[in-house]
């Protein structure tokens, strides 16, 4: 068949296409001149922060500046063994360093896999290159579904649509003629064409705008947003009892300013929590790492976290549910039409279309093109109306003009075709029609007095792996509302094979309004015949009713609904456009994948909520530790030495352990109160014992030697108390919790009754009656730990 340009000009006598000498593009010569001027779309593919910004992040950080200066002053007033906090903090930084270095390595090799490779005329040819190898003036071909990489101008289209919304705002696709300006950052939506580029590297406008807001963020996430509003009022606690510790310590050690210093910044070390933070990047960036061996690109952190949260799954049937292939199964013709024509037809139809969709290309597989026919207007497919079309020279010199789309879109309700289709549909078969038409193409209804010719049925393969998908969130209680622009009863069969129940419903007969159209999808589960724009509003409308949503899909049509979800994720073999907008691109084309990611969400979520249990408990009683020897006016009870050996031991080692085991716990809402419900009254309650211990001690010890008794019994106190919130947040108990939990305790009875520990750590249980008062008094408190707590869960339920 004889197919005319894109760029073909209408002879204003004779409406017959002219055909315009295609333009051959940039010749070797002319792409390595420009090389060497330095014209090349050089902007770096960033998917995550440089190493210097990861250094950066995790050593500048205000508590790091608190924690430094107080160690510097440690190194020079103290023995080496009250200034081990520092090296902890610096082997707790490296930690924090290293595992995100990794996590972006792995999202820099995932983001080369998925990185798309645009189509540019290069001496009359089209070739394949990298987004970074593209050069002034290149002439880029663009199809649907591909993002205009730089910016241009249109030099040949064929009903080239472009959406420019995630640049303007504008939902409308823009239609552009030659001449006519191309931005980045748009892509295509309908039809074909090229364009020449004008603006390469960082001139162009998605790189000006890339250079303003990083793809790599660390923000937007609850977890995060809850941590810093923790953090800011531990820092409103921290500055007065630290200011009251250090008044009341020189005041008190008025003859000894070293062990004054000493113990003031044994009190305000404790204070900071900031190994959540580092926890909580390292979780993060762990479970980027994972997800990237399956083949996950996870193009913002808090994307992990965001599809643990979310209780409603969009699905877009083709290329979620089913392959991207078809297969034609049947041509049953209309009205008496010769079958041998209508192959004819459908062969000359599939190669008037230079950017074929599944469907087309199916159609395409099965008939072949006769070289008789000549194209002489083509209407390119789209989403919006359902339909696609040519008009044709045939070989007898006959003109004929075609529609092949959506049955019910293009015939009439009484129409007896429609009865047929929908048995069809019902079988989960997609049903195209083959509709002669009677106007032209340009016309602004040229589907109207179509005459049905022929359906053509297709099959569609199912993805293997997504009957088990579809289970999983059912178990979990997470509900998937299947949405398609196909038939619903068509999208209804299919979902039945997958195990997925309940009514289809036609979305033309959705509410306008987004409260019933809310009401509709809650009691809706299968939702055909859906234009973009409705997703996009479906979206909005599940989001308005409570629901946390998240968006699947591979096609330019759903690209809108991806940007609105909370969560978009994207195929990799997708369109350029829906892997731009998506927070979690599949390379694998993998729907499987998703509940790999929700249990990593849901394993980051758990394990950080549990580990900021401890770490908010120790600032609690840190705080109330200092205000309390600023009302009594006594010297603060630990050295730093001690502090540092609880807090490894009860938090530092376990946390690790415990951010990084399995969970699957579903994630739950209002992270700080969840955490502060337990943290404050554990908190207070330890302080309390501890200090109750420590006053009974002054009274008991007399003497040379006394402190350090006195410290003693109240470290005890604080180390059973510590280790009994440590086995109340391991629980539920496997046998490496358990484990964890007897290696802390025996390793704080190593140090008790070996005697270089004991000197190193100045830590000497003196008699038998104090000692065992401070477990009594531990033993009460956990007690009253247990029972709080549950009351606590009972009275102020997350």
């Amino acid at each position: 068949m004889t197919h005319i340009d894109a760029g073909a000009e209408l002879d204003p006598v004779h409406p017959v296409a002219l055909p315009v000498a295609r333009s051959a593009g940039l010749t070797r010569a002319e792409v390595a001149e420009r090389v060497a001027r330095g014209q090349v779309n050089d902007v770096p593919v960033r998917s995550s922060r440089s190493l210097g910004e990861i250094v950066r992040a995790n050593v500048f950080t205000r508590f790091n500046a608190i924690i430094g200066v107080l160690w510097l002053l440690m190194l020079f007033v103290a023995p080496i063994q009250d200034s081990l906090f520092g090296f902890v903090i610096l082997a707790n930084t490296g930690i924090g360093i290293v595992q995100e270095w990794r996590a972006k390595q792995t999202l820099d090799s995932l983001a080369v896999i998925g990185e798309a490779r645009p189509t540019v005329r290069r001496d009359g040819a089209a070739v394949e290159v990298a987004t970074n190898e593209i050069v002034l003036d290149d002439l880029v071909e663009t199809g649907p579904g591909d993002k205009i990489v730089v910016d241009g101008v249109c030099a040949e289209a064929d009903g080239l649509e472009i959406d420019e919304s995630l640049l303007t705002g504008e939902a409308d696709p823009v239609l552009k003629r030659p001449g006519d300006q191309v931005m980045s950052g748009s892509f295509v939506v309908a039809g074909g064409g090229a364009f020449r580029a004008t603006k390469v590297g960082r001139e162009a406008y998605a790189a000006q705008l890339a250079a303003e807001a990083s793809r790599f963020t660390l923000v937007h996430s609850e977890l995060r947003s809850g941590i810093s509003t923790i953090l800011k009022y531990v820092t409103w606690m921290m500055v007065p009892a630290a200011i009251g510790l250090v008044i009341t310590q020189l005041v008190v050690k008025n003859d000894n300013l070293k062990d004054a210093v000493a113990r003031t910044v044994g009190g305000i070390v404790p204070m900071v929590p900031e190994g959540l933070v580092l926890l909580t990047s390292v979780a993060f960036a762990i479970g980027v790492i994972r997800l990237g061996r399956k083949e996950c690109l996870v193009q913002e952190l808090p994307a992990i976290e965001g599809l643990a949260r979310v209780d409603t799954v969009c699905l877009d049937k083709t290329g979620t549910l089913t392959e991207g292939g078809m297969d034609v199964t049947e041509l049953r013709a209309l009205n008496g039409a010769d079958v041998p024509y209508v192959r004819k037809v459908l062969g000359a139809l599939g190669e008037s279309d230079p950017h074929p969709n599944a469907s087309l290309q199916a159609i395409i597989d099965a008939y072949p093109d006769s070289e008789e026919w000549r194209c002489v207007e083509s209407l390119p497919f789209s989403s919006a109306r359902k339909y696609s079309g040519a008009a044709f020279s045939e070989g007898d010199g006959e003109a004929s003009t075609w529609l092949l789309g959506a049955p019910d879109v293009l015939l009439t309700r009484d129409d007896p075709a429609l009865s047929e289709t929908e048995r069809l549909n019902e079988q989960g078969l997609r049903v195209l029609l083959l509709a002669r038409a009677s106007r032209d193409l340009d016309d602004p209804e040229p589907a109207h007095d179509a005459r049905p010719t022929a359906l053509v049925v297709l099959e569609q393969r199912l993805r293997p792996d997504a009957g088990d998908t579809l289970r999983y969130f059912a178990d979990q209680r997470v509900h998937a509302k299947v949405i398609s622009g196909d038939n619903a009863v068509s999208v209804g069969a299919v979902a039945a094979k997958l195990g997925l129940s309940g009514t289809a419903v036609d979305a033309r007969r959705l509410p306008a309004d987004p409260q019933g159209m809310a009401t509709a999808l809650d009691e809706g589960t299968v939702f055909g015949r859906v234009t973009p724009q409705q997703k996009r509003d479906m979206v909005g409308a599940l989001q308005s009713g409570g629901h946390t949503v998240a968006m699947t899909g591979d096609g330019v049509n759903d690209v809108l609904a991806l940007k609105d979800a909370d969560i978009g994720v994207s195929m990799g073999s997708g369109s350029e456009a829906t892997r731009a907008v998506a927070q979690i691109v599949l390379l694998n084309n993998s729907f499987a994948t998703l509940p790999s990611v929700v249990a990593e969400g849901r394993r980051v979520i758990g394990n950080i909520t549990r580990v900021a249990t401890l770490f908010l408990v120790k600032t609690v009683y840190s705080v109330l530790l200092a205000l309390l020897v600023v009302c009594w006016q006594v010297e603060y009870p630990f050295l730093p030495r001690h502090l540092t050996l609880l807090s490894t031991l009860t938090i530092g080692v376990p946390a690790f352990f415990l951010a990084l085991a399995p969970n699957q716990e579903r994630a739950h809402p209002h992270f700080v109160r969840r955490v502060m419900r337990y943290a404050v009254p554990g908190g207070v309650l330890a302080g309390a014992a501890t200090f109750a211990t420590y006053l009974l001690a002054r009274h008991y010890y007399t003497g040379p030697g006394s402190l350090e008794a006195e410290t003693s019994a109240a470290t005890l106190t604080l180390f059973l108390i510590s280790m009994w919130v440590l086995a109340i947040i391991a629980r539920p108990y496997t046998w490496w919790r358990i484990a964890l939990v007897a290696a802390m305790g025996a390793a704080f009875l190593l140090v008790l009754v070996v005697p270089a520990l004991q000197d190193f750590f100045a830590l000497k249980l003196v008699g038998v009656t104090m000692p065992w008062t401070a477990v009594a008094i531990a033993a009460v408190a956990a007690a009253a730990l247990e029972l709080l707590w549950k009351w606590v869960g009972r009275r102020f339920p997350a």
